[in-house]
């Protein structure tokens, strides 16, 4: 059985490092520790959603031991993109209403787990505030720089760039206009909005 500490560490990063370790040749089971019931309950969803077994242990205050076993049954194939696609537009620095700090991390974790998806987005649009998660220093850099790897454009509005009085380049992906977005947008088959 294999062990992955995930101590410390936001959601969704427990889901997807379970998932990485069940997919190991040979991997039949897996042990998570974990420091919060969200994670114990996500890690549920995912095992159920398997048809996976699944049980958890509170050892202490805080520290949670959770077992995934595949039980001999295969996963269902993953959800596949359309065939042309789908794009994402980020029109804000935060996701979702609330707390800023508390958006902060949501948006870093959904473009996380964007790079981690089986079929990444074709496009991944940024304008408005949006334009600040792909300047320098941004803590999204890096899985941005993976979704390119991967194959998805990332494209930043000049428009928001200027306004904001960014950099003229964006630290990854490239400058775009209103013009090139609707064209990306309009040649997939979804478009989410964040």
């Amino acid at each position: 059985m294999k062990t992955v500490d995930v101590l410390g560490h936001p959601c969704p990063i427990p889901v997807i490092e379970a998932k990485k370790a069940l997919a190991e040749q040979g991997a039949d089971s897996v042990l998570v520790k974990i420091d919060n019931i969200a994670a114990v309950q996500n890690l549920k969803k995912m095992a159920n959603g398997y048809g996976y077994g699944f049980s958890y242990t509170e050892n202490a205050k805080d520290s949670y031991e959770v077992i995934i076993n595949k039980d001999g049954k295969n996963p269902p194939e993953p959800n596949r993109a359309p065939s042309n696609g789908f794009a994402v537009a980020i029109g804000r620095n935060t996701m979702g209403e609330g707390a800023e700090e508390l958006g902060k991390i949501l948006i870093k974790g959904y473009i996380y787990s964007l790079s981690e998806l089986p079929v990444p987005p074709k496009f991944l649009v940024f304008f408005n505030s949006g334009v600040y998660l792909t300047s320098d220093g941004a803590n999204t850099i890096d899985d941005l720089k993976k979704l390119e790897q991967r194959g998805t454009e990332i494209l930043t509005c000049g428009t928001c760039v200027n306004y904001y009085g960014l950099q003229d380049n964006p630290a990854v992906g490239t400058i775009t206009d209103m013009y090139g977005i609707a064209e990306r947008m309009a040649s997939v088959g979804n478009v989410i909005n964040i």
